[in-house]
C-alpha cells in the first residue's frame, strides 16, 4: 500500500471521512479513490469503500471505463458495476468503448463481465 493511500485510510479511520483531495488532479483523485476502494475492500470498510464507489461513478469515461468495471468486479462492488455496464450500454460512444484496448483486457480477464453487459444489453430498452 503506497503511502499516501495508508495516510488516506488512517484519516478514515479516525475521522470518518476521506481526507481532501483537493490538491491532486482529476486523474490522482481518480487513482487514489481506485486504490482507497481496495484497501476498504481488504478492511471490510464498506462505508468507505461506498463513498470510493460513488466517487468512481462520477468518473467513468470511455478510456477508463473497462478497467473500473474490472475494479468493480473484483472487489464485489455491485453499484459501481452496475453504474459502469449502464456506461456502456447508454453511451453514444459504445464503439470506443469496445474498441479500447482496455476493453480487450476485461474480455480475456473477466469474461462472465462481458456476458453481464450483452444481457443487461438485451434487457434495456432502446430509443
Amino acid at each position: 500500500m503506497q503511502p499516501a493511500v495508508f495516510k488516506a485510510l488512517l484519516h478514515f479511520i479516525y475521522t470518518d471521512s476521506l481526507p481532501s483531495m483537493d490538491d491532486l488532479g482529476t486523474k490522482e483523485e481518480e487513482e487514489m479513490a481506485k486504490h482507497l476502494l481496495v484497501a476498504a475492500d481488504m478492511y471490510a470498510m464498506e462505508r468507505m469503500k461506498l463513498i470510493c464507489e460513488s466517487i468512481l461513478c462520477k468518473r467513468l469515461d470511455v478510456d477508463t471505463v473497462a478497467t473500473t468495471l474490472a475494479l468493480a468486479d473484483q472487489h464485489h462492488c455491485s453499484n459501481l458495476k452496475d453504474a459502469c455496464i449502464r456506461f456502456i450500454n447508454n453511451s453514444n460512444r459504445i464503439d470506443d468503448v469496445v474498441a479500447s484496448q482496455r476493453y480487450a483486457n476485461l474480455k480475456r480477464s473477466c469474461p462472465a463481465v462481458i456476458a453481464e453487459i450483452r444481457e443487461k444489453s438485451a434487457k434495456s430498452p432502446k430509443i
